[in-house]
C-alpha cells in the first residue's frame, strides 16, 4: 500500500485530496490544525485508511517525529493569511520549506506542492506555463516565492519536485464567502446579486476534477516542472452566472456592474498537464453546482 502524506487534507482542495487518495487504496497521514471543525470530515475513515497528525503549519519541522514511517509522496496543499496580508503570506514559504524538508527526511520520493493562478497575475491572454509570473497581491507574490525556493531546495535534497497552479476550484466543500457559493444562496434566496461586470474569461474546474490532476501528478508528472491545474474550458464569468440564475431563481436579474479592477481573466492552458499525464476534467459544471450547493 502506497503512503502518502497531505498537507491541509482537511481544507476545500485538501479533504477532496485525501479522500481520493483514499478511493485508491492510498493510506494518508492527513496534516491537521487540532480541533478545527474540519477535521469532522476525515474521522470517518478506518485507521486503516488515514491517521489524523495534529500539526500547525509552523511545526512542520517535527513531521518526521510525529510520522515516524517512510512514505511515498508528499502533497502540500497547506496555506493560510489574507490576499494581502504580508506577514501571513512571507509565513508560508517557510512552512512550505520545511514541508519538504520534512518529506524528504521521511523518505518521500516526491513531493508535489500546490501554487495558484494569482502567481501569474493580471492577465489576458492565454495562459501557460511559460508565462512570466507577474503576482500582484502578496498572495500571488508568496507562492510564485515557494515555488522557486522549494524547487531549489529540492535539488538539493536530491527529492522530485513538482508545482501544480490551480485555477478557479469550485464544488464539495467550497466556503461560504466566495463568489459561487455566495452567488447561488443569494438566487436560493428569491434575492438580487450584485456583481462586476462578469466580461472577465473564468476558468471554473471542480475539486474532484483537480484532486484526480494533484494525483497524476504524483504518478505521471515531470520532475521538476510547473503545470497548470484548470478546465481549460473558460468563458466570461457572465456565462457561469446566468447559468446559476436559470437553475435557480430565473425570474431574479442578476445586477451586473463595472469592470473589476484590477481585470483578471483566467484563459489557461492544460495542454501540458493533458500531455505529461492523460488527466483531464470530467466534471460538468451544473452537474456539480446541483450535486454540491
Amino acid at each position: 500500500m502506497k503512503k502518502a502524506i497531505v498537507s491541509g487534507a482537511a481544507g476545500f482542495a485538501g479533504c477532496n485530496l485525501t479522500e481520493k487518495l483514499i478511493e485508491k487504496g492510498c493510506f494518508v497521514y492527513a496534516l491537521v490544525r487540532e480541533g478545527s471543525a474540519h477535521n469532522e470530515r476525515l474521522e470517518k475513515y478506518s485507521s486503516e485508511q488515514v491517521k489524523l497528525i495534529d500539526c500547525d503549519m509552523d511545526s512542520y519541522h517535527l513531521l518526521p517525529f510525529k510520522i515516524n514511517d517512510e512514505c511515498d509522496i508528499f502533497y502540500h496543499l497547506a496555506w493560510t493569511g489574507g490576499r494581502y496580508d504580508f506577514y501571513a503570506q512571507n509565513a508560508n514559504i517557510d512552512s512550505s520549506i520545511k514541508a519538504l524538508e520534512a518529506a524528504a527526511k521521511l523518505r518521500c520520493r516526491r513531493f508535489v506542492a500546490t501554487g495558484s493562478q494569482a502567481e501569474y497575475g493580471a492577465r489576458n491572454e492565454l495562459i501557460n506555463e511559460e508565462v512570466r509570473p507577474e503576482p500582484f497581491c502578496a498572495y500571488g507574490a508568496a507562492k510564485s516565492a515557494a515555488c522557486y525556493l522549494t524547487k531549489f531546495r529540492a535539488e538539493q535534497l536530491g527529492i522530485e519536485w513538482i508545482w501544480g497552479r490551480i485555477f478557479s476550484l469550485f464544488g464539495k466543500y467550497e466556503p461560504k464567502g466566495r463568489l459561487l457559493p455566495d452567488i447561488i444562496d443569494k438566487l436560493k434566496a428569491a434575492e438580487t446579486p450584485h456583481i462586476s461586470s462578469a466580461t472577465q474569461n473564468w476558468d471554473y474546474l471542480d475539486a474532484s476534477d483537480a484532486a484526480e490532476a494533484i494525483i497524476a501528478l504524483g504518478e505521471k508528472g515531470r520532475k521538476g516542472e510547473i503545470y497548470n491545474i484548470a478546465n481549460g474550458d473558460f468563458h466570461p464569468l457572465k456565462y457561469y452566472m446566468e447559468m446559476l440564475r436559470a437553475q435557480f431563481a430565473p425570474d431574479i436579474r442578476i445586477e451586473y456592474g463595472e469592470p473589476p479592477v484590477p481585470f483578471v481573466s483566467l484563459m489557461p492552458s492544460v495542454k501540458k498537464i493533458r500531455n505529461d499525464t492523460g488527466w483531464r476534467a470530467e466534471t460538468d459544471f451544473m452537474e456539480s453546482v446541483i450535486r454540491n450547493y
